[in-house]
């Protein structure tokens, strides 16, 4: 069952656990930078396993074997259409006391992140991620069950989510 439109960048979707006073979180999905990145991966990986496996066959043991490049073809296209699936699942809302992390296709999972039980959080950007312009926000709390990663964000709203959530966690910790 699909529980609204993730696409919808800033927009309440329907579903999800209630925000405090019965409305609907704002959920915010993942722009579609991170699913060209995932996806051009999966083309150059798979592209070449497929490339090999219908070569070393086909020219070693004759041109039949070379049909065995079509089991990592077929992974391809199964691949490209689950990525998107999985990409779609990813969504986070930021409420009044928590941020909120949804994610997954066929097993749902959301993770709710009290901003007091922030200890530390991080922007990260490897090199294929920084080609794409995009970048990670880490959060680390103190029980490594509820550490969470929000991927594939421009690297502005990383920051500023960063800074939000630094601010919120500074906020609601100096109570303790």
């Amino acid at each position: 069952m699909e529980t609204g439109s993730p696409h919808d960048t800033g927009t309440a979707a329907t579903g999800g656990p209630a925000a405090p006073g019965g409305e609907e979180p704002g959920w915010i999905a993942l722009p579609p930078g991170l699913l060209r990145m995932r996806r051009l991966l999966l083309v150059v990986w798979l592209g070449l396993l497929t490339l090999a496996t219908a070569l070393v066959p086909g020219l070693l043991a004759g041109p039949g074997w070379a049909a065995f490049a079509l089991l990592p073809l077929a992974l391809l296209v199964w691949g490209w259409v689950m990525l998107e699936r999985n990409w779609r699942s990813w969504r986070y809302a930021e409420r009044a006391d928590d941020l909120l992390i949804s994610r997954g296709v066929l097993w749902r999972e959301e993770t709710v992140v009290p901003y007091g039980r922030m200890q530390l959080v991080e922007v990260t950007s490897g090199p294929v991620e920084r080609h794409f312009g995009l970048a990670s926000v880490q959060l680390h709390t103190a029980a490594a069950a509820t550490d969470a990663t929000v991927p594939g964000l421009d690297p502005a709203e990383a920051e500023r989510l960063r800074d939000r959530l630094t601010e919120l966690g500074e906020a609601r910790s100096a109570g303790l």
